[in-house]
């Protein structure tokens, strides 16, 4: 008997999730560390990068987290010059987060990990194989997200735009857990 066999997890879906999740966390930590940022700070450069300035709120919702949380990761990105944050003409309790010349090369740079990440990740698997592994997450999570009474937004399937049965060429990006 191998030690794979005896291991209490080995036919558990979750067990396999966090392994692989812990794995993709660590390996884009080492990347990420090379770019001087740490694990969590790439998700709000993205989001801004993607997205353009938002609220605090907003930020924080995208992130799913609590706006404590948030901030104190944009502070904290504020204080390396990669944002800037500014209140909302008419409404000072407002503050808008946008990302400074810096933070857009960087997001940029987050961006190239994690494509380098991700095809790491699934080297082997074709088109077919991301697909319906992109699919089946994002319908576990939105599982997950009724139960707990998170937010369900974003964890749509692609039922109707992404056939598995298409054969175009296609990026996805699996979020860390």
């Amino acid at each position: 008997m191998d030690n794979d066999s005896k291991h209490p997890g080995i036919k558990s879906v979750g067990w396999a999730l966090v392994q692989a999740s812990r794995l993709h966390r660590s390996r884009t930590g080492d990347k990420l560390s090379e770019l001087g940022l740490f694990a969590g700070q790439e998700q709000v450069l993205q989001a801004l990068g993607s997205s353009g300035p938002m609220t605090m709120g907003e930020l924080a919702a995208i992130l799913r987290v609590r706006p404590p949380t948030a901030s104190k990761t944009v502070s904290r990105l504020s204080s390396l010059k990669l944002v800037e944050r500014h209140n909302e003409p008419g409404d000072a309790r407002v503050v808008r987060v946008k990302l400074t010349k810096e933070g857009k090369r960087k997001a940029a740079a987050i961006d190239a990990l994690w494509d380098e990440v991700e095809a790491e990740l699934l080297q082997g698997f074709d088109n077919k194989d991301r697909k319906r592994m992109r699919k089946l997450l994002r319908r576990a999570a939105k599982n997950l997200a009724g139960i707990t009474g998170a937010d369900q937004s974003g964890f749509e399937t692609d039922d109707e735009t992404d056939g598995l049965e298409a054969s175009e060429p296609e990026i996805v990006a699996v979020a860390a857990v």
